[in-house]
């Protein structure tokens, strides 16, 4: 049996990295993926632009130990990047006792495809890994 979750996106917002009670390292991202938009008759069709109109699809990522503090220190929002992993789905019930889903993919790995290129302090960026 296979799980396996293959994105490449740009991520949507600047990560947000915490860590847990027992000291695991914990960041989260939202990557997001565009493919071409259909109308009802299932055809593609252009934006205002001429361009092929996209529709957008946000992925929850969560990243554990040192691949988070790697993603944390170094991704940003609008980085393009590549994610491998596996989709989790969990359920639990809020406030007022109703069930509610989720699904996140658990990343094994994350390749940065481009820098950051929004940050202000871009040296900071300097000792990052190597981009392939």
């Amino acid at each position: 049996m296979t799980n396996l979750v293959i994105l490449t996106g740009r991520i949507a917002r600047d990560p947000e990295a915490r860590e847990t009670k027992g000291g695991t390292s914990v960041t989260g991202i939202t990557v997001v993926t565009d493919r071409p938009a259909r109308d009802k008759d299932g055809n593609t069709y252009k934006d205002e632009n001429g361009f092929t109109a996209k529709d957008s699809e946000f992925h929850r990522v969560t990243c554990f130990n040192g691949l988070a503090k790697t993603v944390g220190q170094y991704c940003s929002k609008g980085q393009l990047v590549s994610v491998q992993g596996r989709l989790h789905y969990t359920q639990w019930e809020d406030q007022d006792g109703v069930k509610r889903y989720g699904c996140e993919v658990l990343a094994d790995k994350i390749d940065f495809l481009s820098r950051a290129s929004n940050r202000s302090d871009e040296d900071d960026n300097r000792d990052a890994p190597p981009i392939d």
